[in-house]
């Protein structure tokens, strides 16, 4: 008998273990494992063995490798299959699965039956699957995925990075009741926080709520708002009691004042509250979303620049593309969050997520991080007059998905497209992305972005902020001209809210120079030596942070990058302007600039420290301290009195004679009761 009893516990253990429950309304079940794949198209799954699948792991892509070696990367279809029982659970609910990303066109199909098709690589899509299950066999659910380049999706082409192909981020599935927070409304959260009046001693929030009744019936419910601080203390609430029809997605907005609120100051301080709205039926909670809540005030003003809470920031930031070697765009939420930290760690306050929305992971980690995120969809680089619908979609997409991100402070709009005449075909769609982003958040900002560097162009002018990408010294000009075009545009548009979008350029870490050439070709080149890249910055950076003219700045780009059309710089496929290597193992020169430059931690770095093999005696010694004029050794021999270079943390040790065979190079710094040391070894021939 206690056997048996024994026996049925365990079982009934087991049972609860093993069956959803649902007393808390939603249930999201992650759906990553157990695909099948085939790079082939939909008509001719039918008409192979199961022998020619492949068994993958969401996230997949199949451009991982050929994309990241040059031209001659498969583009076209390619499936995916997942077998799977509909839980009789389900029965009477509303199930959804959601993707957060497949490139580039996804159509989506159950039992051979077509469910809805997704444009657009980077935002996230959801359909409602429920009138499609079988309950009493297995269902298949595929994925027809294809990364060609279309005129009428954005990116247009694969000129400026690859569109990677595949479902290379997360699928879950979501089962709801029948009432519900909207889950389809392009894939939205369901609420959407407003803040306004936000300072030190109160903030008024608007915490609005889409529901979809599927009942048929007009339906009594309850909407419950709560608002907790970190240590998930409810400390402000507000109930709604709702009739909701069975017509239409409805929207209900319930207003809550928060008195003293902690505010989320960036970096400093990124303090979050949380928000969860429960829809209560009878008592029971049948559905609940959670999401972030930082409360701060962002200005931007001619005056004053950019404000955080009525604090003066200068914006340090860097430009992020999601890709790695080897892994393609199918990154882990662990390579995410070593991307952010590398972030972090060179002190920038501020990423643009180029040229697209991205994983939405790195923004909530960047919420939490503390990062000023500038947010964008891929309208870059050219139009074909096609693209229009595409554009709004994404940019509605791309709004509604990330719209409670506190770090998000302004909407990109296009990055370098242009056209010959004012009020064309650019400033139409642009004018158009401006006016949807103003009225879907009227509380952010809007951007665009030029690359020819005067407010003259006639596709300016149709956002709150202007950005202008600049390349003097690496696609034209001299290096030191940067200077001197800030000056002249402030000298003739001083009320002009511009932001430096883009600077940069090229460094192989495999080559090395003593001496630059004069004379290279930014574009079919093969030599793009790391000395070049990190004098250039070095030049820039110090003319950047004399000026107060502009908003902000972005250096292009954090991180080495694939572009499947390029070949330059001696590798294929590959945009080297970045401060740490594609597979994120090396961190060049020009990282350590700017890490002693913008970063309150200890910085003592030697410079040009790769260039081991040397035929020049005399020599110049560059090295980076924001500790501290270093001394330095040469073999043991003392070199005092460096020049001080473009900024405080520059020294440059002029003149330095070398011996034959090795030499030993050797800086210190004492600060604070601590010795700070750095050390490289060079050889001269």
């Amino acid at each position: 008998m206690i056997r048996k009893i024994m026996l049925g516990i365990l079982i009934g253990l087991m049972i609860l273990k093993t069956v959803p429950l649902f007393s808390q309304g939603r249930q999201v079940i992650s759906w990553n494992t157990d695909w099948k794949f085939h790079k082939t198209d939909i008509q001719k799954v039918k008409k192979v063995s199961d022998t020619v699948w492949s068994q993958v792991t969401i996230p997949h892509t199949w451009n991982r490798e050929d994309m990241q070696l040059g031209k001659d990367f498969y583009q076209g279809n390619a499936v995916y299959e997942k077998q799977f029982k509909a839980d009789p659970a389900w029965k009477g609910k509303r199930v959804f699965i959601r993707f957060e990303g497949v490139g580039n066109v996804a159509k989506v199909l159950i039992n051979n039956k077509m469910v809805g098709e997704h444009k657009g690589a980077y935002s996230a899509f959801s359909f409602d699957i429920s009138s499609w299950l079988r309950w009493d066999e297995i269902n298949t659910l595929q994925v027809v995925a294809n990364n060609e380049a279309r005129p009428d999706v954005i990116p247009v082409n694969h000129q400026l990075f690859g569109i990677y192909g595949g479902i290379y981020r997360p699928v879950s599935l979501i089962i709801t009741d029948p009432l519900n927070i909207s889950v389809d409304n392009y894939a939205g959260p369901g609420i959407y926080i407003y803040q306004k009046n936000v300072s030190e001693n109160q903030a008024d929030v608007s915490v609005c709520t889409e529901l979809n009744n599927k009942t048929r019936q007009p339906q009594q419910a309850a909407l419950l708002a709560n608002i907790q601080n970190r240590e998930g203390q409810v400390i402000q609430s507000a109930e709604l009691p709702v009739t909701v029809t069975a017509q239409g997605l409805q929207r209900y907005c319930q207003n809550i004042q928060i008195q003293k609120p902690h505010l989320w100051n960036g970096l400093e301080d990124p303090y979050l509250y949380k928000v969860t709205v429960q829809v209560k039926k009878q008592g029971n909670i049948i559905d609940e979303v959670s999401q972030p809540l930082g409360i701060r005030h962002i200005e931007i003003s001619k005056e004053n620049g950019f404000s955080l809470n009525n604090k003066k920031i200068k914006i340090h930031g860097v430009t992020r593309h999601q890709d790695r070697w080897g892994f393609g765009s199918a990154l882990s939420n662990k390579q995410h969050a070593e991307d952010l930290e590398d972030i972090r760690d060179i002190g920038a306050n501020s990423i643009r997520l180029a040229h697209y929305q991205q994983s939405e992971y790195v923004y909530a980690k960047s919420d939490s991080i503390g990062f000023l995120i500038w947010a964008e969809i891929p309208f870059v680089n050219t139009t074909t007059g096609q693209e229009k619908d595409n554009a709004l979609q994404q940019m509605k997409e791309l709004i509604r998905q990330n719209f409670n991100h506190p770090s998000i402070y302004v909407w990109g709009m296009h990055n370098e497209v242009y056209e010959k005449n004012a009020g064309g075909y650019v400033s139409q769609v642009t004018a158009a992305l401006h006016d949807l982003s103003k009225t879907e958040d009227p509380g952010r900002y809007t951007v665009s972005v030029n690359g020819y560097g005067t407010m003259e162009r006639p596709e300016n002018g149709e956002g709150d902020l202007q950005g202008m990408n600049r390349y003097y010294g690496w696609y034209e000009g001299a290096t030191t001209d940067l200077e001197k075009w800030m000056k002249k545009l402030e000298q003739d548009y001083p009320s002009n809210k511009i932001i430096l979008s883009e600077y940069g350029a090229d460094g192989n870490i495999f080559q090395q120079a003593e001496t630059l050439p004069l004379e290279f070709n930014p574009v079919n080149g093969t030599f793009f030596p790391e000395q070049r890249e990190t004098r250039m910055h070095e030049i820039q950076w110090g003319a950047i942070s004399r000026s107060s003219y502009l908003v902000g700045s972005y250096l292009w780009n954090m991180f080495d990058f694939a572009v499947p059309l390029w070949s330059r710089g001696g590798i294929p496929a590959r945009n080297m302007k970045g401060l740490v290597t594609f597979d994120r193992k090396t961190k060049k020169d020009v990282f350590y600039w700017y890490k002693a430059n913008w970063s309150t931690q200890p910085v003592l770095y030697i410079s040009d420290r790769r260039l081991v093999e040397r035929t020049e005696a005399t020599t110049t010694i560059t090295v980076y301290s924001n500790i501290g004029v270093p001394a330095l050794k040469i073999n043991g021999r003392k070199i005092s009195d460096p020049e001080t270079g473009t900024t405080a943390v520059h020294f440059l040790f002029k003149n330095v004679s070398l011996k034959k065979g090795r030499n030993k190079i050797n800086v210190q710094v004492k600060k604070g009761g601590k010795t700070y040391t750095d050390e490289v070894y060079w050889n001269l021939k």
